[in-house]
Parts: C-alpha cells; sequence; structure tokens
C-alpha cells in the first residue's frame, strides 16, 4: 500500500502485514478471506464469492491507498463466519491489485482480475485514474462494479455516459460540482476579503477539467470572478506564470485540483514568490495527514472538503462499529485515519449487500441490478444509488475542515463548517489560511 517500497510489498511480506499466514500464500489471490476452485463459466466455486479490488497502493497517488490493507483485514475478519445469499451460506475472496498510479496499470490488473482471476465483482477506489479504466473494463465484460473518491462528473462524463441510459454494471458513490460549491463556497462567504477574485489551479487531465467545465460557471454565477491559471499538464516543476496571474489579480481566495506533489511544489514556490491566499479550499490534495506533513507549517489551515471522519455519525452494516471506533481501531497500528478509510470500507460492505439483494449473487447482471437500485446506510452513510444526478450514482455531502497542528499525530483535521450536512458536529473555528 503507500508505505510499501517503490517496488510494492512482495507477497509474503504483504500478507504477513494483513495477518494472513503462510496457508494463504500460493493461490491466486493478495489476499483471500478463504479459497475455493474454479467452476462454471468466469466464476469461483459457488459458495465462493470473488471480490477484486483496485486501487493505487504505490506511486505518486498512493496516499489514498494508506488504509487498503487495514480494511480489507477488517472485511475479512468481520466476514470471516461467512453470509447467506442467494439461500446458501457464502464465503468471500478478495483479491487485491495496484496500479501504480497508472490509469494504463488500472486497466491491464482489471483484466486479470475478470480473465485471470475469475471475480464475481470489482471494487475500486480513488482519482478517475482508477475508477474510469476499471468501470470501463467491468462495463465492457460484464462484469458488477462499484467504484469510490471521484467526482461524478469526471466519472460519468469522462466515460461517455449518456443522459437516460445509464450505465448496466458500473456504479459510484461520491460527489461533484455541487457538492463541492456547497461546501467550498460558505467558507468564501465567511472569510473577510478585500475582493471576490478567486485564484484556480487546474490542470489538464480529467479530474481537473471536470472542475473548469463544470464548477467554474458556478463560481462566476456565484458572483466571483474566476482566475484560471490556465490548463498545464501533470509533472510540471515551475508555477511561476500561474503564480504571477494569481498575485496580479489580488485573489485572498483560492482553489485547485492537482496531483498531490504538482501542489506542493506549487505551494512552496508560491510562498518564495509572495502569493500568500487569504483562504485555501483545495480539492484532491491535503485529504490525507501525509501531504500535510510535507507541507510542515505551510499546511496550516489549509481547507479542504471531508466526507468521512470519526466525527461523521455512521456505522457499519458488517459489524455495527462506528466510524469514530474504525478510526481508532486504524490509530491502534500507529497510523492516522484517513478519509479513505471510511470510503474504501464501503466499497465492500456494498458489495456484499448487492450479493445479499440478489436471487442468485453468481448472476452478474441480477448483482449489477442491485447495486443500481441500492439503498444503504453504511459507514459512509445513507448512500441512494437510485437518486441520481444520474443512474448508478449515489451522492456524498462533504463538509469543511482544516488543517491544525495535532497532539497525538503531527496535523489533525477540525470541521470548520457544516453547511451541506448538519450532522456532522463543527470542531473549530474558520480561521485564514497560514494563520
Amino acid at each position: 500500500m503507500s508505505d510499501a517500497s517503490p517496488g510494492g510489498m512482495n507477497r509474503r511480506s504483504f500478507l504477513s502485514a494483513v495477518g494472513l499466514g503462510a496457508a494463504a500464500i500460493g493461490g491466486t489471490p493478495l489476499l483471500s478471506a478463504c479459497s475455493g476452485g474454479l467452476k462454471g463459466t468466469g466464476a469461483s466455486s459457488s459458495d465462493v464469492l470473488k471480490i477484486g479490488y483496485v486501487s493505487p497502493q504505490t506511486g505518486a497517488l498512493a496516499g489514498f491507498a494508506t488504509a487498503d490493507n487495514f480494511v480489507v483485514k477488517q472485511v475479512t475478519e468481520a466476514l470471516r463466519n461467512g453470509f447467506t445469499a442467494g439461500g446458501k451460506k457464502r464465503t468471500v475472496e478478495i483479491i487485491v491489485k495496484d496500479t501504480q498510479s497508472n490509469p494504463n496499470r488500472a486497466t491491464e490488473v482489471t483484466r486479470q482480475l475478470i480473465n485471470s482471476d475469475k471475480v464475481d465483482l470489482i471494487v475500486g477506489s480513488s482519482t478517475p485514474d482508477t475508477t474510469n479504466p476499471v468501470a470501463d473494463q467491468c462495463e465492457a465484460n460484464g462484469i458488477p462494479n462499484v467504484t469510490t473518491i471521484a467526482p461524478w462528473e469526471a466519472w460519468w462524463n469522462g466515460r461517455g455516459g449518456k443522459d437516460g441510459e445509464g450505465f448496466k454494471y458500473t456504479t459510484l458513490f461520491f460527489f461533484g460540482m455541487q457538492e463541492f460549491a456547497d461546501c467550498f463556497f460558505p467558507m468564501w462567504e465567511r472569510m473577510e476579503v478585500g475582493n471576490k477574485n478567486v485564484a484556480a489551479l487546474w490542470p489538464n487531465d480529467t479530474d481537473a477539467n471536470a472542475f473548469r467545465q463544470g464548477l467554474g460557471p458556478m463560481i462566476t454565477k456565484a458572483g466571483y470572478e474566476l482566475v484560471d491559471g490556465g490548463a498545464y499538464q501533470n509533472g510540471v516543476t515551475d508555477f511561476s506564470s500561474q503564480i504571477a496571474k494569481f498575485k496580479s489579480s489580488e485573489a485572498e481566495l483560492f482553489t485547485c485540483t492537482p496531483i498531490p506533489p504538482d501542489f506542493q511544489t506549487f505551494w512552496k514556490q508560491a510562498r518564495q514568490q509572495g502569493f500568500k491566499p487569504k483562504l485555501a479550499t483545495v480539492a484532491k490534495v491535503m485529504l490525507f495527514p501525509s501531504e500535510a506533513e510535507a507541507l510542515g507549517p505551510l499546511a496550516s489551515n489549509i481547507a479542504t472538503d471531508f466526507w468521512w471522519s470519526p466525527a461523521h455519525p455512521y456505522k457499519s452494516t458488517l459489524d455495527g462499529k462506528t466510524a469514530q471506533q474504525l478510526a481508532e481501531d486504524f490509530a491502534a497500528t500507529g497510523k492516522q485515519w484517513t478519509q479513505a478509510l471510511g470510503s474504501v470500507y464501503s466499497l465492500f460492505e456494498i458489495a456484499v449487500q448487492a450479493f445479499k439483494n440478489a436471487g442468485d449473487p453468481k448472476d452478474r447482471d441480477d448483482v449489477a441490478d442491485k447495486l443500481r437500485t441500492m439503498k444503504i446506510n453504511c459507514m459512509s452513510g445513507d448512500l441512494d444509488f437510485t437518486a441520481g444526478p444520474k443512474p448508478g450514482i449515489a451522492l456524498q455531502h462533504p463538509v469543511g475542515g482544516q488543517w491544525r497542528k495535532g497532539t497525538k499525530f503531527p496535523w489533525d483535521v477540525a470541521i470548520v463548517d457544516n453547511t451541506p450536512n448538519k450532522a456532522v458536529p463543527i470542531g473549530g473555528d474558520l480561521l485564514p489560511t497560514g494563520s
């Protein structure tokens, strides 16, 4: 996962890390709750349900996968006694694949799960670089699929979704531009600024283009002046031109959607070159503690969207564990909670619920239908895949939080605005970024 060496863990060390003994080594899966032979047309034996999991465990997006080992172990433990689906007792086998933060690799490992591992359902997490190629392969091959942590517009439009049709096998839970606006705009309104200019650092990729095309017009409609730094290629090392443009506009509000390494480069250069916005509300970056630690003091009071935290009043459908308990269990491993902890956990909750709801959990069309029509109250809150904004998409409503000096860990989060989701308690005052 994210704390693996650049080349990834070897098979034995991975299994050891998640608590599986040598008996599990030698089978196809990287991680298994059980094992079983293959039977029928591309599916495992009738009492074993195989779930493939795809995420960026190494590479530039590895911060999203910090909790993956832990979550898979938790789910394996919660399902150790199996469950009833289609009138039979079932057990689950989880097969983990690393995209290495590369969309082409995401396509490749998804094909492996479908063609070699013969999975019954695939789940995936973290940015369109993962969700879109995974979903495309599942749709093309008729494999039920649910993904998360990607703006729905980037997932839907990036895959050529058509109104009134939707996708048959692929679903998503997360949120989109309206929810980002609902999260960021109230914080902008509360911050005393001299003008309504908003500096935006948006690269030329699927994620950022969804913001440029979606959030951009919302910013203007809300009475703000958008200052777009221009579409640049991921991986650039000099942001002087964007910083000069932002400074000349005298923008005191800032938003962005870069990949994490690029944001760290930009933010350090911005400080060196004198661009110090009064409030930074960022997306895709500063979602996890490791990013705050990488910036050190420069992380102070950077705000971002929080769709899951220990303060969220949610609980597991698998064992009744609360968000607070899940975060505490993760902290017992010596690591700080991350938002992906709740999201990845819910991928497996949703997969298991789809199996339970289906008349035959081996019938891919039946399971896919149960994903598209699911309503579930789980670790990620109330999710309704029938409510839209498009078929097969369930919305979450993030709240605003800021990074502050921590006590147990170097940096922690204070929820400072709960306008979009009043069920989440406020944990601190909204403060200027950098203060």
